[in-house]
This record gives structure tokens, sequence and C-alpha cells, in this order.
């Protein structure tokens, strides 16, 4: 009989799939949706241009950011909002990204972050190929829209601190 609090040691590649397949499934609910994806260009650690080709509304991409529905970025995230509960510690704080990072930086990093890390469990959010852990109802459908993607770049840029 196992005990409660008891966790089994497992190799930590199959515990990173399955918080990425959690992760996925959670945001996965919340899918931007369906339309063709805007073909991007990387450039060394970046995606220079807009998705968009306008600057994202930070207002916006803070509601994502906080929206456990929809980005689920506190899932594994946790930075500098007060009051609200239950932030995570699987990734980066993000306190201080917009000093970290330049636009294109952050842009790679949300829309593949397998690009920068092949080890990393957080989802891509404007990629949908090459996916294995994806729901059939999901498959071919991004997590989040170019334009969400410009407005949470334009509020991580906003976290200075």
């Amino acid at each position: 009989m196992r005990k409660l609090g008891f966790v089994p040691l497992r190799p930590k590649r199959l515990v990173d799939g399955v918080l990425a397949a959690s992760a996925a499934a959670l945001i996965g609910a919340a899918g931007a949706g369906d339309g063709p994806l805007v073909p991007y260009t990387v450039i060394d650690d970046r995606i220079p241009t807009s998705l968009t080709g306008i600057d994202g509304d930070p207002a916006r991409g803070r509601a994502i950011v906080l929206d456990r529905r929809l980005g689920s970025c506190l899932l594994c995230h946790s930075g500098p909002f007060p009051g609200v509960e239950l932030q995570g510690t699987l990734a980066p704080d993000l306190s201080g990204a917009g000093s970290r990072w330049i636009p294109g930086q952050l842009r790679l990093r949300l829309v593949d972050p397998a690009r920068l890390n092949p080890d990393t469990i957080m989802p891509a959010y404007y990629r949908v190929d090459g996916l294995t852990r994806v729901g059939d109802s999901w498959r071919g459908k991004p997590i989040l829209t170019a334009g969400q993607i410009e407005d949470v770049v334009a509020f991580l840029l906003t976290l200075q601190d």
C-alpha cells in the first residue's frame, strides 16, 4: 500500500512528458481555433518580426497570461502578480522578462520553445506540426492566435523588474 505524499522516482523525461501533456491538455481546452498559421522566419534565437505586422496590446496580453483556461502560463510560471494565488514553480519567474529578452526572443519562446530547448515542458503556443500528444479535436489548431501571441509579447515586455 502506498502512503499519502509518497511519489515514486521516475525518469526525468517521463515526468517532463507527463507535465507537458497535462499543460497541453489544459491549454488545449481553450484552443485558438481555426485558420492557417501566419508564416514566420526564425533567425538565430528569435522571430524578429511581428506575426501580425503590428504591436500587441499589453492589457490583453496580461489577461491571457493570467487566464488559467487560455494561456495557462501560471500553471508553471510565477511573476509580479499580487493577489493571484497558486502561481507555478516549474518554470522561470516572469518578473523582468522584458529586460532579459527582446521581442523576437519572447516571440520564439511562445511560438515554439523547443527550438531553444528541446527538453522543455513548455507547450508550443503557435505550432501545430510535429506534435504527438494532441487530442483529435485540437489537431492542427494553435493554442493562441498570432494576435494573442503579440499581445503576450507586448505584456511580457512591460515586466522590466
